[in-house]
């Protein structure tokens, strides 16, 4: 038992010590940042270290106030909305043949540009070329029919003329002059006749050229190549289920993030409306944008409306399928309602913080004294900001660990069951819910 009370007692927080005075010359800072959660309703909150000799080693960073608008422009005001997206490309296809074919040669490989009209794959031509080949004999041979057939036709005309005016002097029969006739007419059938099939076949000569041309894919438009399917000897074909396409192409020019806004606050949101995107990947970079559409329809089962918003500078950085946030932004100029009782709060580390329930101590630096001050802990204050209108944002809360691992030893101390895993749960508050879950955030 007093091996127990040991370890709580080098667990508490001596708080009898008076803050020490900062040494001159030291060197000044304010706390920057947020870790956990952690909002202090405060107009600036520090925590403070030196590094003179003869005092405690200390840190100190700048306290980051809670931002009312987005970028940091003059030009616009504030964000009206968040909403969360995807970038997406507005021009993309995965290409593959018309038919089922065997890959012979793929020609690119993933992250390389093309141009439209590059060859990018060659596909098995064995039975294309013998169609080809073929069809192109029959026209030959239809061309060797027909020609045989004029002059079959030439040589019956001067007869049936001769017999037509033999008949008009009544030197034939009328028997004669009608045999006569038959084979004219007959031979200048087979004319038309064959002329017919020369045109079939060199239709024919059309489309097999064209399988033939199928078989070399070519890039539809200029891209980026994203995804390669195919390698030589696999069999490709769009009908196959899942899609069995060669190579996937995207127009990196035509990227744009489309974003799903509550249809109940779809009125701040319009065409050609100034908007800020910030990327998962990168979430200090904002980069200018602006609305191109609000889709004139909304989602039923998700109480949604889906808009598209495009970038104003292009990057390499920028990849389709990357998470995106976008701040709709106020088209008039950032400025605080008259008499506004919503201050905006401060953020802090929690190690600068010496919590206690839903309050907690920070130390500023007031000249050259640090000074203790009382603040307020917690999400609640900004998710009450939320439900009310005064942000828009997104929180992600995990109440605070500190407290609770104290509470489970002191338990422990006291002989009370602990129970073996002490599972704490992460929620997440925005527009859509900080109304219901006020009273459940720390």
């Amino acid at each position: 038992m007093d091996d127990k009370v040991a370890l709580l007692d080098q667990l508490r927080i001596d708080r009898t010590a008076s803050p020490p005075r900062r040494a001159p010359g030291g060197r000044r800072g304010w706390l920057i940042g947020i870790s956990g959660g952690v909002a202090l309703g405060a107009a600036a909150g520090v925590w403070v270290f030196a590094n003179t000799p003869g005092v405690i080693p200390v840190h100190t960073v700048l306290a980051k106030a809670l931002a009312t608008g987005v970028g940091g422009g003059t030009s616009t005001g504030g964000s009206l909305l968040d909403a969360s997206g995807y970038v997406v490309a507005l021009r993309e296809a995965t290409v593959s043949g018309k038919a089922i074919y065997k890959v012979n040669e793929v020609l690119v490989q993933e992250g390389q540009p093309v141009k439209q009209g590059q060859v990018i794959a060659r596909l098995d031509d064995t039975n294309t070329s013998a169609a080809l080949e073929q069809s192109k004999a029959q026209v030959k041979q239809l061309e060797a029919a027909l020609a045989a057939a004029q002059l079959a036709a030439a040589d019956a005309r001067p007869i049936f003329q001769r017999n037509q005016t033999q008949l008009a002097e009544g030197l034939i029969s009328p028997q004669t002059f009608d045999v006569s006739k038959a084979s004219y007419d007959v031979a200048q059938s087979s004319v038309s006749t064959a002329a017919g099939n020369l045109a079939v076949a060199k239709a024919s000569v059309d489309i097999n050229q064209r399988y033939e041309d199928d078989t070399i894919i070519k890039a539809p438009f200029d891209g980026v190549v994203t995804v390669k399917n195919a390698q030589p000897g696999q069999i490709v074909s769009p009908q196959f289920s899942g899609g069995g396409g060669i190579a996937k192409i995207v127009d990196m020019d035509s990227l744009e993030v489309d974003v799903d806004v509550s249809e109940n606050f779809i009125t701040r949101v319009h065409s050609k409306q100034a908007a800020t995107i910030m990327l998962n990947a990168y979430p200090d970079w904002q980069i200018p944008a602006e609305v191109i559409e609000v889709i004139p329809t909304a989602d039923r089962a998700k109480a949604t409306v889906k808009v598209r918003i495009g970038f104003k500078q292009k990057d390499s950085r920028i990849v389709p399928e990357m998470g995106a946030r976008v701040a709709f932004l106020n088209d008039a100029p950032l400025s605080r309602a008259a008499g506004s009782s919503l201050a905006p709060g401060v953020l802090v580390p929690p190690e600068a913080v010496q919590a206690n329930g839903d309050t907690g101590t920070v130390f500023v630096i007031n000249g050259d004294l640090i000074e203790r001050r009382t603040v307020r802990l917690g999400t609640r204050n900004a998710v009450q900001l939320i439900a009310d209108g005064g942000y828009n944002a997104v929180i992600e809360s995990n109440p605070r660990f500190g407290p609770l691992a104290f509470q489970v030893l002191q338990q422990f101390e006291d002989g009370k069951p602990v129970a073996e895993n002490v599972v704490i749960s992460d929620d997440q508050y925005d527009e859509t819910n900080a109304a219901q879950k006020v009273a459940d955030a720390y």
